[in-house]
């Protein structure tokens, strides 16, 4: 049986299948993404619940995975060489399964570039950008008098969904015809800009219909459906 012990984290978070990718994660935007990519695989895993109720992401047995004190994060007991491979990043954890599976990611190399530009395309922009906007549509920042800040994550977050709309005219992905960790890294925070973040007025999203309809396809699937409730919370 694999010996995880040397990571600290697993002596908060027991891993009782530790011949499995060990997932420590909530079921937000960015932790989701690593949820479905794991469902869509088919990889064996287990979820942790890292609580942000009881700063879970705080402690130093957290920290000790990632120093960054941000979900998602995992430990892969057969990483390369055969040894535990610990990842912090949810991109570089998408790239990472990707490559280990050898799905969801062209195999030939100007594919493989050109879904690696539209994962750091989300990374860079649509992540924080939209982040900021939820913060400022729903969050603390709602109640600030001045509403400029508000406004330029708006007008941003258009911006950016403008660039995937044109990009999603007449394909039915990120990349074509088929479905790669652009499109999991992509549509997990539409998902959430339009739903749990109550910007979908806001930002119009009905002006975007290659994105709407793309969104309605990844919802579709059914390890999507899977990873959008894992971990599931207590």
């Amino acid at each position: 049986m694999t010996d995880l012990s040397a990571f600290p984290i697993t002596a908060k978070w027991p891993a009782q299948h530790p011949d499995r990718i060990q997932l420590y994660s909530l079921p937000t935007p960015n932790g989701v993404k690593v949820a479905i990519m794991l469902e869509e695989t088919g990889l064996s895993y287990e979820p942790h619940l890292v609580s942000f109720e009881t700063n879970d992401q705080m402690s130093p047995a957290f920290l000790s995975l990632n120093p960054n004190n941000k979900i998602p994060a995992i430990i892969d007991p057969n990483g390369p060489d055969g040894k535990p491979l610990p990842l912090f990043e949810s991109g570089a954890i998408l790239l990472y399964l990707a490559d280990k599976t050898g799905k969801f990611i062209p195999q030939d190399a100007a594919g493989r570039y050109e879904t690696i530009q539209w994962l750091m395309f989300q990374m860079g922009g649509i992540g924080p950008m939209f982040g900021q906007l939820g913060f400022f549509n729903k969050f603390a920042g709602k109640d600030y008098e001045d509403k400029r800040p508000r406004d330029r994550y708006v007008a941003e977050s258009k911006r950016l969904l403008g660039v995937l709309e044109q990009r999603l005219q007449g394909r039915e992905w990120i990349m074509g015809d088929n479905f790669t960790i652009a499109d999991i890294a992509s549509f997990p925070w539409i998902r959430n800009l339009v739903g749990f973040y109550e910007a979908g007025e806001l930002v119009g999203i009905e002006n975007f219909p290659n994105v709407t309809r793309a969104l309605d396809a990844f919802v579709a699937r059914p390890a999507v459906a899977r990873g959008l409730n894992i971990p599931k919370r207590g």
